[in-house]
């Protein structure tokens, strides 16, 4: 029975459902309202593709300004040649940005067929915008070498070819007033000899040599006569001559054995005109044998120190101004040619910026001495004091300068002999 009222049922609800089913309308989401289309993005003209310049360039460091020179001797011989080694250096270390190029010993023992010409091609293949030369013998070879190099400045130190006017368009002259140096080394001389006869060891003959050992015998006179009150006396002043700037084997006289024949002969003070220190290293050797010599030397202000207890002092060249001034007139394109005879710096003969001949007082120069000679540059410096004024004469009777005349630059610059009272050759 229960079966039979569970399979009616059944069979009611079946059909019911599947009805229903049939009838139903399937439950769906309602309708969004439409959206509005999304907003085009504007235009933007496209960016043009940096161009290789606009690329920022990596930092380049400044092309070095190079500068050459060329020595006709040894760059550490404790005279000429390292005086203008060390204006060199004081460039490299005072001018930002420099570099060197350099040659020493340019001379016919070192280097036999060398010319200024074949140093200058090498120094210009090298970058070099000056090239300073350093030798009076240098003066063809360095106009020789500006014609052929005329985007070059060329310096020929101690040369004339700006004043004679055989001077390329590039090439300039300078030379220190050593004969301001050499009177004050003649002064110290005749304050300090006990014999009364000084020697004076020179290189090779020519206008500056003669010039440099009239200073010296002008300076030593004044002092004997004046300081010492010896003008009654004569000063005795003997030169010799070697034949070079410093000692060529076979070539020159040897200094050594020149100096030892001065004093030999009786002088007691011996004063250099070579570049190299022969007449201190002997007058040391001497005075250690227990006699009563002394020198000085020259070009160099560490020329001393060869042989200090016999040195009075040294007049030196300050090369270091007109270096830098060449350079930096060069570098900013104002350089002009030009024939400089550059003088002391009277207010401070030793300021190194300024002063382009100096002197330095040696050890073996005596209190009173000293006292004697700091007045006679202060009378130089003034001007109270002209030992070019007349009347001088050159050792044939011929006027240097006549009486009431003072000798001028170019009379000066190309003295013809040695001075009457000189003992030695002018030619």
């Amino acid at each position: 029975m229960k079966t039979n009222k569970l399979w009616w049922l059944m069979s009611v609800m079946i059909p019911l459902t599947m009805i229903i089913a049939a009838c139903a309308t399937p439950t769906t989401e309602a309708p969004k309202p439409p959206t509005a289309a999304p907003a085009q993005p504007t235009a933007v003209p496209p960016t043009a593709a940096p161009k290789p310049t606009d690329a920022p360039k990596p930092t380049e460091a400044p092309k070095k300004f190079i500068f050459g020179l060329i020595m006709v001797g040894p760059k550490e011989d404790h005279g000429w040649n390292e005086a203008h080694w060390v204006a060199a250096q004081d460039v490299l270390k005072n001018v930002p940005n420099t570099d060197l190029v350099w040659i020493d010993k340019v001379n016919p023992a070192d280097r036999p067929g060398v010319t200024i010409e074949q140093l200058s091609d090498d120094l210009v293949s090298k970058g070099a915008k000056v090239i300073f030369t350093n030798s009076a013998e240098f003066k063809d070879g360095t106009n020789n070498a500006a014609k052929k190099h005329t985007g070059v400045t060329f310096i020929h130190i101690s040369g004339d070819a700006v004043l004679d006017k055989s001077a390329p368009a590039n090439v300039g002259n300078f030379m220190g007033r050593m004969e301001y140096g050499k009177m004050i080394a003649g002064c110290a001389a005749a304050l300090t000899t006990q014999t009364g006869s000084i020697a004076y060891l020179g290189p090779l003959i020519d206008a500056e040599t003669r010039r440099l050992t009239n200073s010296v015998y002008l300076g030593a006179k004044y002092c004997w006569e004046n300081a010492r009150g010896k003008k009654g006396t004569p000063l005795k002043f003997e030169v010799t001559w070697i034949g070079f700037w410093f000692n060529i084997p076979g070539v020159t006289l040897d200094p050594t054995q020149v100096v030892n024949g001065f004093f030999d002969k009786g002088a007691d003070v011996v004063l250099s005109g070579i570049d190299t220190t022969e007449a201190l290293v002997v007058a040391g050797q001497r005075a250690k044998a227990g006699k009563k010599v002394w020198a000085i030397p020259y070009d160099y202000i560490g020329g001393c120190k060869e042989a200090e207890t016999v040195c009075l002092g040294v007049p030196y060249f300050n090369w270091t101004p007109a270096y830098q001034k060449t350079i930096t007139e060069v570098q900013a394109g104002t350089w002009k040619q030009s024939w400089d005879w550059n003088g002391p710096d009277w207010k401070n003969i030793n300021d190194p910026k300024t002063s382009h001949v100096g002197w330095v007082d040696g050890k073996a120069l005596s209190a009173d001495s000293k006292k004697s000679l700091d007045a006679f540059i202060a009378d130089l410096g003034s001007g109270k004091l002209n030992l070019f004024a007349g009347p001088l004469k050159y050792q044939d009777g011929k006027d240097f300068v006549k009486a009431g005349a003072t000798a001028d630059d170019k009379t000066v610059w190309y003295t013809e002999q040695l001075l009457e009272g000189i003992t030695g050759k002018s030619k």
